[in-house]
């Protein structure tokens, strides 16, 4: 494999250390993601980056000697290659990876997992466009993660272009400072190229180059272009002020020594500031070019390697405990026919090498690595080892799933949460917040909607039940149970687009056609009086006799617990053996799986056991049967509440549409909080019953022409009013 990644390394006749094509130092690495509205070219842009970057090979052309179904199996490969979660290759001396970040709302897990291993971001515009709704959310995501962001108004040649237009948009819809380092020459049809405001040259592109990978950089000068280098010095001028204002470092140099003439300034000074702006957030570079017509595209990997932040410069608070031990985050499963399951890793500390043991925190397992792979140019590269900083592929992962922390043993782990303590105590902080921080993974909501799921045919149940674990590898927001009673296999996700979406993804990837059961709210039940049952379980099986006899007590607990509080009288304490213990604790739980109402989970139940005769010989099965049967019994006594799953919502909206949001959440039983105000928009957060809201996207997308945003997760769980669980009740008996 050496030969394989030299001639990888082969760029004109510099033949580069081995090692620094696996281990670049980590200040020449860069992490990013492209983010955009849907239609922005984030794809174009994608592919031409990997082109010029020598990733891929055609652009869309078949070059010579390729024969066709060359092409298309390359074609087919690089589709694969572009959602492999992460490629790598480099480009002057950088290496990049880019990772590629989901576009939808409904996937906050999967767009919040992929923020968490960028270190920056390019943001794809559409010129004649500007900022659209879904530019706005995914730029609050990345403002959230404090991402520094580039910006790229693409689609300079389509009719309708504007620059000024597009920039005004960010300064006004995003509340970003735009710093301006290039302008276009021509807009729309007239589209040739872009000057460069920081270097006063001009890029123009070869206009009978097919892929625009030759173009040519001139200064601009007084005699061919005085008009084009005057408003240029003006700009320049503009920016060089635009960025004295946002940094003290840079003032200083500005005022002293080129106070005088802005044109001495060397263009290394600005850049070097702008750098810094861009990593404190408190500016965004603007670069522009069409990447269809693959112009402006090599500009702007420059800007990449030059203005985006290296993993060094981005102060992660969880690193310090680690003290460089290994610690990395699973932020994507990919199954593979052969290979079984791939998974990609960052690493944040420490180094990962093949045949090492890693210890994985959220699994609280230790598996080992067989394979180490870059995703590198067009091709898996087999590597030695791999320093933080990067982005691996590991092989032979059996039990790691998306969101997991990978360190390097049990014992680093703890080490590292003791630091985290000492230092929260330091802090005056909850020490379960120092062990969130640690453990770098995302967090995963509790599911809120389910369907059954069911195959075409019984025979094709083995495959389903794989197509579905694999699926909740990939993504851990998905839980997949089984129904006791009916035995069909139930889906519980985020959201209704998420089932549909796994829906689908089973008939694509998996080939198989399944039926889904209509969607249906996770309620939960719980009981709020105390009541006493007693039952007697007498049977023969063979020449044994097994008899047990219970006294329980339910009551509701104060506290919110999902499992029951399990307490025992003195007198049962004392002689009960571990096995019998355990034959109780089984019955009880699984007892509150199914509540007398509606067959959900009981919670906030506490069960006192009085006395547990057992006659000798009898199994622990018949134990569990029967405290099961006596608890069942009780709860049917009790008084009986069910509770609702009450969603956290937040919806964005401008001040012109907020009236009619407002009516429409007072109808789904809403109960609104506060209304912030964020810029143009109206926050409006506030509380509202899950049943309420099925299909919600739909309405305020109609009632807002599309233009409101929406989040929801889930609060808690709480108590229906009588009136409104009686109307559920009649509902449900009437379906059954």
């Amino acid at each position: 494999m050496s030969l394989e990644l030299l001639r990888e390394g082969l760029i004109g006749n510099d033949i580069k250390s081995l090692h620094s094509i696996i281990n670049p130092p980590i200040a020449k690495i860069r992490n990013i993601g492209i983010m955009a509205h849907i239609d922005a070219g984030k794809t174009t842009t994608t592919e031409r980056i990997l082109y010029y970057s020598g990733y891929t090979r055609s652009l869309g052309d078949v070059d010579d000697g390729d024969t066709v179904t060359d092409f298309m199996a390359q074609e087919r490969e690089r589709g694969i290659t572009i959602q492999s979660a992460a490629v790598t290759f480099d480009w002057k001396g950088y290496r990049i990876n880019l990772i590629d970040t989901p576009g939808h709302v409904d996937f906050t897990l999967e767009v919040e997992r992929c923020l968490r291993v960028l270190d920056g971001a390019v943001a794809v515009f559409d010129a004649s466009a500007g900022v659209e709704a879904q530019t706005l959310t995914v730029w609050r995501q990345a403002d959230k993660h404090k991402i520094p962001r580039i910006c790229f108004l693409n689609k300079m040649d389509k009719t309708g272009a504007s620059f000024n237009y597009a920039v005004e948009s960010i300064r006004e819809k995003l509340k970003a400072k735009p710093l301006l380092l290039q302008l276009p020459i021509g807009e729309g049809k007239t589209f040739k190229g872009v000057v460069d405001v920081v270097s006063k040259e001009k890029l123009l592109w070869n206009p009978n180059s097919d892929d625009g990978k030759d173009f040519e950089r001139k200064p601009l000068l007084e005699m061919s272009d005085p008009e084009l280098l005057k408003e240029i010095t003006e700009a320049r001028n503009a920016l060089i002020e635009q960025v004295a204002d946002l940094d003290d470092e840079f003032a200083d140099l500005v005022l002293g020594e080129f106070s005088e003439n802005f044109d001495l300034l060397p263009a290394e000074k600005l850049q070097t500031a702008v750098h810094r702006v861009t990593l404190a957030q408190t500016a965004v570079p603007v670069l522009c070019g069409s990447a269809l017509k693959n112009k402006g595209v090599q500009p702007l990997l420059d800007a990449i390697t030059m203005y985006l932040p290296s993993p060094e410069e981005r102060n992660l608070e969880f690193l310090q405990w680690y003290k460089g031990d290994l610690c990395a985050l699973a932020f994507k499963v990919l199954h593979d026919k052969q290979r079984g399951p791939l998974v990609f890793l960052r690493i944040y500390s420490g180094m990962i090498k093949p045949q090492l043991a890693i210890h994985n925190i959220n699994g609280n397992c230790t598996e080992r690595i067989s394979r180490l792979l870059l995703p590198f140019a067009d091709q898996h590269v087999e590597i030695p080892s791999l320093t933080a900083g990067n982005i691996a592929l590991t092989v032979g992962l059996k039990h790691t799933t998306t969101g997991d922390t990978i360190v390097s043993s049990k014992s680093s782990a703890l080490a590292a949460c003791r630091r985290a303590e000492r230092e929260g105590e330091k802090k005056h902080r909850q020490n379960n917040e120092a062990e969130r921080l640690l453990l770098a993974g995302v967090e995963i909501p509790e599911p809120v909607f389910f369907c059954t799921i069911e195959p075409p045919s019984v025979a094709k149940q083995p495959d389903l039940d794989h197509a579905l674990k694999c699926l909740q590898r990939e993504d851990p927001s998905l839980k997949v149970k089984l129904d006791p009673d009916s035995g069909q296999t139930i889906l519980c996700g985020m959201g209704e687009l998420h089932i549909e979406i796994i829906h689908d993804r089973i008939k694509r990837e998996y080939g198989l056609e399944t039926y889904l059961g209509p969607l249906q709210v996770a309620y939960r039940e719980t009981i709020l009086n105390s009541v006493r049952a007693t039952d007697t379980l007498d049977r023969t099986l063979g020449d044994r006799r097994h008899l047990v006899t219970v006294e329980l007590e339910a009551k509701s607990l104060e506290t919110s617990s999902l499992l029951p509080v399990i307490e025992y009288a003195a007198s049962v304490a004392a002689d009960l053996s571990q096995a019998s213990r355990e034959a109780v604790e089984n019955g009880l739980h699984s007892a509150c799986l199914q509540g007398p109402l509606l067959g959900s989970p009981i919670q906030d139940v506490a069960i006192t056991l009085h006395s547990l005769v057992i006659h000798p010989g009898t199994s622990t099965t018949m134990i569990s049967a029967c405290v099961s049967r006596c608890l069942q019994k009780a709860l049917k006594k009790a008084d009986k509440q069910i509770l609702e799953p009450l969603m956290n919502l937040e919806v964005t909206v401008t001040r012109d549409y907020l009236s009619p949001v407002l009516a429409d959440l007072a109808q789904r039983r809403g109960n609104i909080q506060e209304i912030q105000t964020r810029q143009d928009n109206r926050v409006v957060i506030g509380f509202v019953p899950l049943a309420e809201i099925m299909g919600y996207s739909t309405v305020l997308r109609t009632l807002t022409s599309g233009s409101a945003t929406f989040a929801l997760e889930l609060s808690n769980y709480q108590a229906m009013n009588p009136q409104d669980q009686s109307t559920l009740l009649s509902q449900r008996s009437g379906l059954s």
